[in-house]
């Protein structure tokens, strides 16, 4: 029953479709008019979706992430540690465009007695490659790693509900870095809050050594020459307690000291770029740099990962 007509309608008889059809074709023929019926034939099929909707930037080539600089165009604002709670303010680096979408955001934290400045080189690399950055200071210095975790967390809450460029930042797709004490705040970070993408302890420094609960994936950066937090009893314990369920990867720098992430390190950016990228982005595009593991070389004197990444 039409619900427009009231009319019972009863279905055509094949000799009357024909004839219609026939009619249709002999009044159109000739004349250079599509039928409806064709014209939606040759209607080309709607462009698919992106097979990822989160990658951002060219394909990367491994000069393109060895070069200093990524492909986005960058500027910064300075966060005031007076109008902030929970951490000791900071710089947002962040892609001057929006062209491409929200971008992931990504907290980092300096080590014991250091300040932001000794992070500012690593900050502003990352967000040049398409990443929205807070930098920070934490409330002292001296600050325990503990601390430094809670306060990683809080930039993080901060950038996406408060700051200036919340509306560049997808809350969904977050990541945390440290250096030393900043590192070990970021395996306690990364344990507390498992919704978490990546996680990436820079010669990291922690009391604790055992992460058997830790499930975000995380890429640990050791030094061969650290004598601050040897990675015989951090780095290297850090990975090993993390399960092998869990994406993970360990990186030591080849004849580096535990200070090797306070200055331009393209080992350093090269990878922690391509783990952001695969685990915040899910861009498999980056998946070439880190599966299969990269060879002992000059810079590199151990790798070690859960390849092939699900």
């Amino acid at each position: 029953m039409s619900g427009h007509t009231g009319i019972v309608s009863r279905p055509p008889r094949r000799g009357r479709t024909v004839a219609k059809l026939t009619l249709m074709l002999a009044l159109i023929g000739g004349s250079g008019i599509v039928a409806p019926a064709a014209q939606a034939a040759v209607s080309p099929a709607p462009a698919p979706l992106a097979a990822n909707p989160y990658e951002r930037g060219p394909a990367p080539t491994n000069s393109s992430i060895e070069a200093t600089r990524g492909a986005f165009a960058t500027s910064s604002t300075t966060v005031s540690s007076l109008l902030v709670s929970g951490f000791g303010g900071g710089t947002i680096y962040y892609p001057t465009s929006t062209a491409q979408g929200t971008f992931g955001g990504i907290a980092i934290s300096p080590g014991y007695t250091a300040s932001r400045s000794s992070m500012a080189w690593l900050a502003e690399r990352v967000a040049s490659h398409g990443f929205v950055v807070i930098n920070i200071d934490t409330n002292s210095t001296l600050d325990q790693p503990a601390s430094r975790g809670r306060q990683l967390l809080a930039a993080l809450d901060y950038l996406v509900e408060d700051s200036s460029v919340r509306t560049r930042v997808d809350g969904a797709r977050l990541g945390v870095m440290g250096h030393s004490m900043g590192g070990g705040g970021t395996l306690s970070a990364a344990s507390s809050r498992p919704s978490l993408q990546a996680a990436i302890p820079l010669t990291g420094w922690h009391t604790t050594k055992s992460w058997s609960s830790l499930r975000v994936p995380t890429l640990v950066v050791g030094a061969e020459n650290d004598s601050v937090a040897p990675v015989s009893s951090h780095s290297k314990p850090f990975y090993n307690s993390i399960p092998a369920s869990s994406e993970k990867a360990y990186l030591e720098l080849n004849g580096a000291s535990h200070f090797a992430p306070n200055s331009s390190n393209t080992t350093i950016a090269k990878y922690s770029v391509s783990w952001l990228k695969r685990f915040i982005d899910d861009d498999t595009r980056y998946e070439q740099f880190l599966c299969p593991s990269p060879p002992n070389s000059t810079t590199i004197s151990d790798y070690q990962d859960t390849c092939p990444h699900s």
